[in-house]
């Protein structure tokens, strides 16, 4: 199991440069950003590509109905990003067909992002099983470690009826650390329960209380013995939920590194 470390889009180069660079000595494999309409996380990649350049990058996840495959590759290119060092999450967003309009969006995918490897974010038994079938990987977001034990199953089931091996599979693990860690997961938690349909479904099937989904830990050693349970992850990207601070930010990081 690797472990990969994560922030919203849009941190500046003063914070996320020092930030990739410790998270590289801390032994991050890898650091991920994800995107919304307010920044690209591209860019985020960019920053942390420029400090630190041995490290894969990923984004999770860019949704399609926002960003149409020539244009993540048009941002690819003026970035300088290293194919073959990203992995592109992708998403439908507000498709009204998800799982069809991500079948049909495969092959330009692949025509527009040669090298690239394309991961699709999956919650639900379809998704997950056409990640598994047509993917690079697969990307969780918002599980318990029962949930994604479930949900790996049918990545499994989608790459053996495809006659394919599984490919890896990632996933978001929410993470706060120290006194106000509960009250940081809870926010969190909150605004995306109610972003849209989607979600709302998502946390339903969980049936879980509001504010558990993720790691609220006291300490470090809280930290890795909660992040221990995600077995289903071959990556887990620590979601740190901090201020965009390098102090803040690089505390979490250093709190949840590879043990």
């Amino acid at each position: 199991m690797s472990r990969g470390f994560g922030v919203a889009a849009g941190l500046p180069p003063e914070v996320a440069r020092p930030l990739a660079e410790r998270c590289a000595e801390l032994g991050y494999d890898s650091l991920w950003s994800n995107d919304h309409p307010g920044a690209l996380g591209l860019e985020t990649l960019a920053e942390f590509g420029a400090a630190a350049p041995g490290s894969d990058l990923g984004v999770a996840v860019i949704a399609l109905d926002r960003q149409p495959p020539e244009k993540i590759a048009a941002d690819v290119e003026r970035l300088g990003l290293d194919r073959g060092k990203l992995w592109l999450g992708v998403g439908a967003g507000f498709a009204e067909k998800p799982l069809t309009r991500m079948r049909e969006l495969v092959p330009e995918l692949r025509e527009q992002l040669p090298g690239v490897r394309l991961v699709l974010a999956a919650m639900g038994p379809k998704m997950c099983e056409l990640a598994g079938a047509e993917f690079d990987g697969a990307f969780f977001n918002w599980m318990t470690p029962a949930f994604a034990a479930g949900a790996r199953t049918k990545v499994e089931a989608g790459a053996s009826a495809a006659g394919r091996p599984t490919p890896p599979i990632f996933g978001y693990v929410r993470t706060a650390v120290g006194e106000d860690a509960a009250a940081r997961l809870a926010k969190e938690e909150s605004f995306y329960r109610d972003l849209h349909d989607g979600y709302r479904n998502h946390f339903a099937r969980l049936g879980e209380p509001e504010g558990t989904v993720g790691v609220a830990a006291t300490d470090a050693a809280d930290a890795a013995r909660q992040l221990a349970a995600y077995t289903a992850l071959d990556t887990i990207v620590v979601r740190g939920l901090a201020s965009a601070k390098v102090e803040a930010m690089s505390a979490v990081a250093a709190a949840a590194a590879p043990r």
